[in-house]
């Protein structure tokens, strides 16, 4: 099973409070494991402004503004954009299935600083990661459902419907979602 450019979405029972309600693209998943993006938890203390002022890139007039999220608990410094496929860095943009792009260089903040940069993109630090299995072993313990990644959700600006539009989209009512698993 391959779920990279899926959205991993959290069971009402999540165990762990940073992911409660969390929405994750995974980006990248084998064997060795797999790497995603929580894209409906934004950042408490940074705003794409401030980033950009700590990095001293400069805003044009016309630079965009992207929104800034916790990607996941590993590597809270680095940063990540996930963004649409019309922008490439070449080989630092790592190619996302689902029609999506990642970059975690400079290059694309200060394309976005300028107004250039791809049509959709968020920000997040920090990452989502799991070792051999483990993410398995989540989604079989029912901490996890699976299900496509449509841009529009991923890359809206309300945070707060993330989760329950990725179910809605599922055909699934957030109300009667059960956070207990049952095996026949």
């Amino acid at each position: 099973m391959d779920l990279a450019g899926s959205t991993l979405v959290a069971m009402p029972a999540m165990g762990d409070s940073r992911f409660e309600h969390a929405v994750i693209l995974i980006c990248a998943h084998s064997p060795e494991g797999a790497m995603g993006l929580i894209v409906n938890k934004p950042s408490p203390d940074l705003d794409f402004a401030g980033l950009l002022d700590q990095l001293s890139i400069p805003r044009a007039p016309g630079g965009r503004d992207i929104n800034v999220h916790v990607g996941g608990p590993v590597e809270r410094g680095r940063g990540f954009v996930l963004h649409s496929r019309d922008y490439s860095a070449g080989r630092a943009t790592m190619q996302v299935a689902g029609g999506y792009g990642m970059t975690a260089t400079l290059d694309i903040l200060q394309a976005l600083a300028r107004g250039e940069g791809p049509a959709s993109a968020l920000l997040a630090l920090g990452y989502s990661g799991w070792g051999p299995g483990q993410l398995e072993a989540e989604i079989a313990r029912n901490d996890w459902l699976t299900a496509p990644a449509p841009a529009d959700l991923v890359f809206s600006p309300d945070n707060g419907a993330k989760w329950g539009g990725v179910l809605r989209h599922m055909g699934i009512d957030p109300v009667s979602l059960s956070g207990t698993a049952g095996r026949a």
